[in-house]
């Protein structure tokens, strides 16, 4: 009677086991998992934000809300320095409005990259202002093959799209 206890006692373990296996592979456990993780963060006058510019590349973006400059730079893979520079001014991208309250984030993009050294990143600066509703999207024409180089490149950020997304307009508030 014990034997006999021992063995289903046995078979359980094993199947409880085979069963966790299983669905560890059917769940993707085990599994590497690639994961992409942004940031962004705002002060009263700037805000932050990072987003892939390529596989493996990160770009840091950073916008000044009293000037409207939107720039930002990339990390070579080959000298471990900034070497790749956007600038844009998003001012006329956007109503007039007394005191602009912006939002930045970034969000992943697979738009068409284009052909030889003018290729778009694979990310979107996704810029609203809170007061009109108004938002844009940006994209960097980023270089792989001159960051792998290791050589400066400057441009423009392209302005991708934008719209308005709030319906009625909301009074600056002193």
């Amino acid at each position: 009677m014990v034997q006999r206890f021992c063995n289903h006692a046995a078979l359980m373990v094993l199947g409880v086991f085979v069963g966790a296996v299983v669905a560890a592979g059917w769940f993707g456990f085990g599994q590497a998992q690639v994961v992409h993780a942004t940031a962004t963060d705002g002060e009263n006058n700037f805000a932050i934000a990072t987003g892939p510019a390529a596989n493996g590349i990160e770009a840091f973006y950073f916008l000044d809300f009293l000037t409207g400059d939107l720039r930002a730079a990339v990390v070579s893979r080959r000298t471990g320095e900034f070497s790749a520079f956007f600038e844009y001014n998003i001012l006329d991208d956007f109503e007039s409005t007394k005191n602009p309250k912006y939002l930045m984030v970034t969000g992943l993009a697979d738009l068409p990259r284009g052909r030889g050294n003018s290729q778009l990143g694979n990310s979107l600066i996704y810029i609203a202002e809170a007061t009109t509703g108004q938002v844009n999207a940006y994209a960097l024409p980023f270089s792989t093959s001159l960051n792998a180089a290791g050589k400066q490149q400057r441009a423009s950020f392209i302005h991708v799209a934008g719209g308005s997304f709030r319906t009625t307009f909301v009074r600056d508030q002193e």
